[in-house]
């Protein structure tokens, strides 16, 4: 009984050992007999292990042999196996129960101990898996190694179990042991690749089946199954790590996209707000304002929300980017947040510059056409006045002249001079504003310049002339004695008057701009008091025409051949007179544009009221609305959903606020249209309420985002709403300034207060700082409650690894340090092993083969700890 219980274990342990020694290319008949020399006993250990042994000694002697048997052993020792009264001699001398008790103690190391099953191992766990598997069927009642198995239904079970397909067990009967029996073993021989150790009519036979026997091949069974179950575990972790890749990739795109177009946006606009080129008329002018508007209204707004989506399509990324474990996303080289965000300030600082431009340009332009038009109409009027006076001057009548003639001649000459020099002051206003708009570089200033030279040019020849006329007079004066005083009188005050009068005219029709109703009654006062002084020249009109009667009552008295004309003027009363009817015409005419412009005026002050009653109540609401938001982003009021909701009604009534904000566009229009430049009546612009409202959408918007990122942490790191709450109560209370972040001091308390250890010595102090690199890794100092959530997440939580995906990777490829493509496109989805495939290096180990990929370099780029 003893012998034939021996060779039943011998089969077993025979067929185990030969099951492994396949794969070396050899085998072994007797089990006593084959591992004397120690060499299969040697190649069995490396193939089983996966690790080299010494190199065996090839002689024939049995020193040689004792030798590999002892580094057999010597390896299987520093397994943690305690070898008891097992020596090399007795192998060496083909004891049969040392080579059987050492070939046992081999296959507990090696197929049996790394067994477990809920904590349980070995023996025990390998019974329990027998049991979790063969519950579900009939007849089956795993409690042990031996007489639980004998009727075969045990072996089946576990087959039909993994592989149903194998075996029909329906039509199995539990009083048919040995079709039960040599169908398992035929089974597990042909599809699984376990050996035949057992003998069907060894174990029908034998009233209790040897424990060893048994627990030998059931454990071939355990390693055969357990790989295929660690195949698809490690295949649905890969598909899993692979398809949060591909949708970061996907979003890694996406943003690199939007980021590009709007900053080619901003890079074709920016060239147009710069371009300053004036134009010489005030309609183009007004038409780049019109332009520069529906650039406002319509071009801009949809680029506003493009940069806030990218924003937010940035911080999501991010988010998903550290609860997946992975490195964050680092955009092209200038399409970072930072420099969209410098772009786009860019952008506005050109709008502003632009539209400031455009408002100057426009008060210059007004500005040179009242110049150029006050140019005209002095210079038409000195050109009249100038006409003649040349020729006049050059006449040669004194020659020919009595006495009287040339006494009248003198007068009139010197009258001519009191007039040359009263004008003196209208060619230096003429002068002074043709260099006005040469400064303002007005585009006719060629033709303005060639009119002011002639006048200059004949303003210094009426002087020369005019001088040398008074020389040739004074010289004939002594020759000269009589002369009509009243004609020199008459002359004297016509002229002054009649200057008076020109004067007049020409105030009473000069252009003005005002932008005020100040000015405007500025204007009308002085007229008010120009026109209390007709009185006073009207007596002194009388009185010039009450000398000219005076001198037509003596030329009739006395018969003086005075040819009816004075000598000493060309100042008649009837140019007096129609000069002072053109004035009196004139003056109703003024009257009337000052009523009109002042009218003006209060139309102007109405839409700067009307502008000012809505910008200061929207101007406080944006500030109000962005108090609001401020409180709930740092307020705790119920979960985060709760918030999330309630922001997102804030965004609502933010939103169903826009027709507000465009009917103060419309009133700014207007204003503009009107050319109205200043408003004292409040203290906003229509820029200030553009900034505040776009500022106000982007914080909605990312408060918003921040909740919702939240709530993506929370529920992917299996975060409580407690926890949440209890995070946010204890960053609140530590945020004393409310300004949504920590200092570094703020921060140590806070984590102190929640149960980290921060004592105050150099261990605690070094790892404060490992925290601090963490949270803070741009060195600012400073701790936002998201940074704060990310890490209490990774303090609470777990996540995959490189090195977890890797050992995933080490099971597809059978314990492999390399994986082949048809390996990747047998365990994974098509579209993933293809992924994998494409971006895997070739395997460049020794012992790699053709095609052969490596996916150990692979796994630490998923991470960030390689280059992908």
């Amino acid at each position: 009984k003893l012998n034939h219980k021996k060779t039943h274990i011998g089969i077993t342990f025979t067929a185990w050992c030969n099951s492994h020694l396949r794969k070396a290319g050899t085998q072994i008949e007797n089990i006593e007999e084959d591992f004397r020399d120690g060499l299969k006993l040697m190649l069995l250990l490396e193939v089983i292990s996966g690790e080299r042994l010494e190199k065996p000694e090839r002689g024939k002697m049995r020193v040689h042999k004792i030798s590999n048997v002892n580094k057999a052993l010597n390896f299987i020792t520093r397994k943690g196996v305690k070898l008891v009264s097992i020596g090399a001699e007795e192998i060496v001398d083909g004891n049969a129960k040392m080579t059987l008790g050492m070939i046992w103690t081999i296959i507990l190391r090696f197929a049996i101990q790394d067994i477990s099953v809920e904590e349980t191992s070995a023996k025990e766990g390998l019974l329990l898996w027998c049991q979790r598997k063969t519950a579900p069927y009939k007849n089956v009642n795993i409690q042990n190694f031996h007489i639980s198995w004998k009727d075969g239904l045990g072996f089946c079970a576990l087959i039909h179990r993994h592989r149903p397909e194998l075996i029909d067990y329906g039509k199995l009967r539990k009083d048919d042991p040995m079709t039960n029996l040599n169908t398992a073993f035929d089974v597990a021989e042909r599809y699984l690749d376990i050996p035949r150790m057992l003998d069907a009519e060894d174990i029908v036979g034998t009233a209790r089946p040897d424990e060893k026997a048994i627990m030998t091949y059931v454990s071939s069974f355990y390693h055969a199954f357990s790989g295929a179950q660690k195949a698809e575990t490690a295949a649905n972790r890969i598909c899993k790590v692979l398809a949060v890749n591909q949708d970061n990739e996907r979003l890694m795109e996406d943003y690199e996209k939007l980021a590009s177009d709007l900053l080619e946006w901003i890079r074709r606009t920016i060239p147009w707000l710069e371009n300053r080129v004036p134009e010489n008329t005030m309609a183009a002018m007004q038409q780049k304002l019109e332009d520069f508007r529906d650039y406002r209204r319509l071009h801009k707004p949809p680029k506003v929300q493009e940069k806030c989506q990218l924003e937010i399509n940035f911080n999501t990324l991010q988010t998903k980017l550290r609860l997946s474990n992975r490195p964050a996303f680092m955009p092209s080289e200038g399409k970072m947040v930072s420099d969209i965000s410098n772009a786009w300030s860019g952008l506005e600082g050109a709008e502003k510059g632009y539209e400031e431009w455009l408002l100057n340009e426009i008060r210059r332009l007004e500005r040179l056409d009242h110049l150029a038009e006050k140019f005209r109409q002095k210079a038409t009027i000195h050109e009249g006045w100038t006409a003649g006076k040349e020729d006049m001057l050059q006449q040669k009548d004194f020659e020919t002249a009595s006495l009287s003639e040339i006494k009248a001649l003198l007068k009139k000459h010197e009258a001519f001079e009191s007039d040359l020099a009263a004008h003196q002051d209208r060619v230096e206003q003429i002068a002074a504003i043709a260099q006005e708009l040469n400064e303002l570089d007005y585009y006719d200033s060629p033709s303005v310049n060639a009119r002011c030279q002639r006048i200059c040019d004949l303003w210094d020849s009426l002087g020369a002339l005019t001088q040398k006329r008074s020389e040739a007079l004074q010289r004939t004066e002594k020759l000269l004695e009589t002369i009509d005083q009243l004609y020199l009188e008459f002359a004297k005050r016509a002229a002054p008057f009649n200057n008076w009068m020109e004067g007049a005219m020409e105030d009473l029709q000069d252009t003005f701009i005002v932008h005020t109703i100040e000015e405007i009654q500025g204007l009308t006062a002085a007229h008010e008091q120009f026109k209390a002084t007709l009185p006073e020249a009207d007596k002194e009109r009388q009185a010039i025409l009450g000398i000219h009667n005076e001198i037509t009552k003596i030329v009739q008295t006395y018969h003086v051949n005075m040819a009816g004309t004075n000598p000493y003027t060309t100042i008649t009363p009837q140019t007096i007179n129609a000069k002072w009817e053109k004035v009196r015409q004139l003056v109703p005419q003024r009257d009337q544009a000052l009523v009109e412009e002042h009218a003006r005026q209060q139309n102007n002050e109405r839409l700067r009221r009307q502008f000012a009653s809505q910008a200061n109540v929207i101007g406080p609401w944006i500030q109000t609305k962005m108090e609001e938001i401020g409180r709930i982003s740092i307020e705790m009021h119920g979960t985060l959903e709760t918030q999330l909701t309630q922001l997102r009604q804030y965004e609502k009534n933010i939103v169903n606020y826009k027709p507000k904000i465009d009917q103060l566009e419309g009133d700014h229009q207007l204003i503009q249209e009107a050319l109205i430049f200043d408003n004292r009546h409040t203290n906003y612009t229509m820029e200030h309420i553009r900034v505040g409202w776009e500022q106000l959408l982007t914080t909605i918007a990312r408060t918003i985002n921040e909740i919702e990122n939240q709530i993506l942490t929370r529920d992917a790191k299996g975060i409580s709403q407690d926890q949440m709450n209890e995070f946010r109560a204890s960053f609140n209370h530590f945020d004393r300034d409310h300004s949504g972040t920590l200092g570094a001091e703020e921060f140590k308390a806070c984590l102190i207060s929640l149960g980290f250890d921060m004592a105050n010595d150099t261990q605690s102090e070094a790892e404060f700082s490992r925290i601090m690199s963490v949270v803070d890794p741009n060195r600012l100092g400073l701790v936002t409650f998201q940074a704060f959530i990310d890490f209490m997440s990774r303090e609470t939580a777990d996540t995959d690894t490189a090195d977890q995906v890797m050992a995933s990777f080490k099971v597809l490829a059978g314990d492999k340090n390399y994986i082949l493509p048809e390996e990747l496109r047998r365990e994974l989805p098509p579209d993933q092993a293809e992924y994998c495939i494409a971006r895997m290096a070739p395997y460049s180990g020794r012992d790699g083969v053709p095609g052969a990929l490596d996916y150990m370099s692979f796994s630490t780029a998923l991470y960030g700890e390689s280059d992908l």
